[in-house]
């Protein structure tokens, strides 16, 4: 692992989007070439459009396949030759395939071995959806193309603070009925894994949020928090996992309780991201634990609304690019240093003079 220089593999998402405006910025910094070995699975038509809309400077060099990528540049790997319809802040089927183009080769190239890691510029979901793709996120798509058996977790993370979430992309009438004890468990159980060998976190200690406002007034309200997620906090803590609550939401972040904790998990999307992003303004980076693959993304969406005008911040997919590195890493650490356990000597409890004997 020492001196190796990590393969990031980069999609384009929705070419209609800021994607491109923040690819471009990033990697405008020489440093960043430095760090990584960049691969841009892209359209070199499009990726040219942009730069020439917004009077970017960022040069990519065009390669074959991700062997030939080379230090010190941004690499590119075309996914579509032909041209494509760009109408900045408008979403069309055309840049949902391009996008879908991107994210297929990428995938495939991490199956081969080629890239270490994926990095994600923001999709339209919509624009998205044919007999490829038919999921709701990025999260659910990687989970089943390279999960292996394993269940995704999503987190948002800056240097404030790392929500996750039992239940992502849902509408609020359905919220409840997907909650139970043993989903509330296990993702628990991989909050507390990801906390540990992904950021080095030893004992980390997991915040947990109520449904209900005021956590349901002791079932007044609702009546979630007893019957649901108080069993599976305790059930964890007999585990041996650092997790408290449930604590009502509004409270929670309006008072400052969050700089307690290492991770905090909220029951729906809206409940953890809201306070998330207002708080975190741009540093923040979505994550995906629980699944082999290290991939990270911006927190933010496509940006129709400012699509093209120059004004798309890069400093969350730069973020996204350094965390991505960072977990790639600290995962080596952690499975070198459970690589070789020791074994559990016996005692022999028969000596009459007290002493331990080594079998």
């Amino acid at each position: 692992m020492e001196g190796k220089k990590i393969r990031v593999g980069i999609t384009h998402g929705d070419v209609s989007g800021i994607g491109y405006e923040v690819i471009l910025k990033t990697f405008a910094y020489p440093m960043m070439c430095e760090m990584c070995i960049p691969i841009l699975y892209g359209s070199p038509k499009a990726a040219t459009y942009h730069r020439k809309m917004l009077n970017l400077t960022t040069n990519f060099a065009m390669i074959n396949q991700a062997s030939d990528a080379q230090e010190g540049r941004l690499n590119m790997i075309s996914v579509y030759d032909e041209e494509v319809k760009i109408d900045f802040g408008t979403p069309n089927l055309e840049c949902g395939k391009v996008a879908m183009l991107s994210l297929e080769r990428a995938i495939k190239d991490y199956k081969e071995g080629n890239i270490d890691v994926l990095v994600t510029a923001p999709i339209n979901k919509a624009s998205m959806q044919s007999s490829n793709f038919n999921f709701v996120g990025h999260t659910e798509y990687l989970e089943h193309e390279v999960g292996e058996g394993n269940e995704a977790l999503m987190i948002l993370m800056s240097p404030m603070m790392k929500v996750a979430l039992v239940t992502t992309h849902l509408p609020i009438k359905e919220v409840s009925a997907n909650l139970t004890q043993a989903k509330i468990e296990k993702k628990i159980d991989i909050f507390n894994t990801s906390l540990k060998s992904d950021f080095t976190i030893s004992i980390p200690r997991i915040a947990v949020l109520s449904l209900n406002p005021h956590c349901g007034d002791n079932g007044l309200i609702g009546s979630e928090e007893k019957d649901i997620i108080k069993p599976a906090i305790d059930s964890m803590r007999k585990r041996g996992v650092q997790c408290f609550g449930p604590y009502p939401a509004d409270g929670f972040f309006g008072a400052g309780v969050y700089s307690s904790f290492d991770g905090i998990l909220a029951m729906y999307h809206d409940q953890g991201l809201t306070a998330f992003k207002t708080l975190s303004a741009d540093d923040g980076v979505n994550f995906t634990a629980g699944l082999p693959i290290v991939r990270t993304s911006p927190d933010h969406g496509v940006a129709y609304d400012i699509a093209g005008k120059g004004e798309a911040n890069e400093n969350s997919f730069r973020q996204a690019i350094y965390v991505a590195l960072d977990v790639w890493r600290n995962r080596q650490i952690d499975k070198e240093a459970y690589a070789n356990p020791l074994k559990i000597i016996p005692r022999d409890k028969g000596r009459k003079d007290g002493r331990e004997q080594i079998e």
